[in-house]
C-alpha cells in the first residue's frame, strides 16, 4: 500500500510521461505517489525514474489486461499514446480505448488523456482546403487523438491539449539549419501566424496541478502553452541564444508534405490547420491560465536560455 494516493503514467520514459514523474517526485512535501509504467522496465530511461524514487511497472499500450494490472490501485492515470512510434490513427485510437478499458476496470478517480483536436469537426473530409490523408483523416495525429475522446466519456477524466514541442528544435531536427548561403534557416510552415509552443517539462508541472484540483476539471477540455509566437519571432529569438542572424522560411504547407520524410504531410497538415484557425487554436491555450496552473512556467527565450547548449549542438549536426 502507498501512503499518498498514487498516480499511474502511461508512457512514463516519453515526453510528457517522464515530466510529470519527475514533476511529482520533484515536489516538497509530495502530494502524490508515482507509478511509471513502460513496456520495458529494465531500460535505461526506465531504471533512471526507479534511482528518482518511482515505481515502475510493466504495462503495454497494445495490451489492455497489461495496464489494468498496471492501474491496480492507482487513484489517477495520466493516459497518452505516441503517433511517432508507429504512424498509424487506427493503433493509436486502438490504444486509446485499451488506457480507458483499464482505467474503468480498475476503478481510478482521476484520468488525464492528453488530447488533441479533431480537425474534421472544422475541415471535413470533403473540404479539399486541406488534403485528405489515408483515405480517413485530415490530420492523423490530431483526429485519432480526438477521437479517442469520446472512449472516455463517463470516466472522471480531464482532456488535456499540449501544444506544439519547444524541444522538438533539439530532438527532432525542427530547429534550424544552414541554407545554401551558409545562413541559419528556420522553417515553420506558419506565414505571419502564430503557434503555441511549451516546453515539455512544463506539461508535466501542469499535469500535476490538474490532478491536485481533481473534481473540479472533471468532464473539462484544457489547453496549455508556454507563449503564441511567430515562426519570425521564434527566429530572432533563437538568434539571440545562438549569437548569429537566424532567418525564418515560411515554406507553403505543399512544399513541406513533399519533403518527404515520415510524417511530412500530417506535420505540413498540421501547420496548414494551425494556420487556418489561429487564432481559435491560440484561444485555446491560454498561457495565463497555464501560468495559473504552474506559477514556474517558462517563455521561449527561458527555455532558450536552459537549452542553448543543447540547441548549439542540434545546430551543428543538422
Amino acid at each position: 500500500m502507498h501512503e499518498l494516493p498514487l498516480i499511474a503514467v502511461v508512457g512514463a520514459t516519453g515526453a510528457q510521461g517522464g515530466g510529470l514523474v519527475r514533476a511529482i517526485l520533484a515536489e516538497s512535501p509530495r502530494t502524490f505517489a508515482v507509478r511509471a509504467i513502460s513496456r520495458k522496465p529494465d531500460s535505461p530511461a526506465a531504471r533512471e525514474l526507479a534511482s528518482l524514487g518511482a515505481e515502475v511497472r510493466v504495462g503495454d499500450l497494445d495490451d489492455a489486461d497489461s495496464l489494468e494490472h498496471a492501474f491496480a490501485g492507482a487513484h489517477g492515470v495520466y493516459g497518452v499514446t505516441n503517433f511517432w512510434e508507429h504512424l498509424s490513427p487506427e493503433r493509436e485510437l486502438a490504444q486509446a480505448a485499451n488506457i480507458a478499458r483499464a482505467a474503468r476496470s480498475a476503478g481510478v478517480e482521476h484520468v488525464i488523456w492528453s488530447t488533441l483536436e479533431d480537425t474534421r469537426e472544422r475541415v471535413p473530409l470533403s473540404d479539399d482546403r486541406i488534403p485528405t490523408l489515408m483515405q480517413r483523416y485530415k490530420v492523423p495525429h490530431f483526429d485519432a487523438k480526438g477521437a479517442a475522446d469520446a472512449l472516455f466519456r463517463g470516466l472522471p477524466t480531464t482532456y488535456l491539449r499540449a501544444s506544439y514541442y519547444w524541444d522538438n528544435l533539439i530532438h527532432l531536427d525542427a530547429g534550424p539549419r544552414r541554407g545554401a548561403d551558409g545562413t541559419l534557416e528556420f522553417v515553420l510552415p506558419m506565414g505571419d501566424r502564430k503557434l503555441p509552443g511549451i516546453a515539455v517539462a512544463d506539461i508535466g508541472a501542469c499535469a500535476l496541478a490538474l490532478f491536485k484540483r481533481g473534481k473540479a476539471f472533471f468532464g473539462r477540455t484544457v489547453g496549455i502553452a508556454g507563449e503564441h509566437l511567430t515562426g519570425a519571432e521564434m527566429a530572432a529569438a533563437m538568434s539571440e541564444t545562438l549569437g548569429e542572424p537566424v532567418r525564418h522560411v515560411a515554406m507553403p504547407p505543399a512544399e513541406y508534405a513533399a519533403l518527404g520524410f515520415p510524417g511530412a504531410e500530417d506535420l505540413a497538415n498540421m501547420f496548414r490547420y494551425n494556420h487556418d484557425f489561429s487564432e481559435e487554436f491560440c484561444a485555446q491555450r491560454p498561457v495565463d491560465f497555464t501560468k495559473e496552473l504552474h506559477p514556474g512556467l517558462m517563455s521561449f527565450r527561458q527555455w532558450l536560455a536552459a537549452h542553448a547548449a543543447e540547441l548549439r549542438e542540434a545546430v551543428a549536426r543538422a
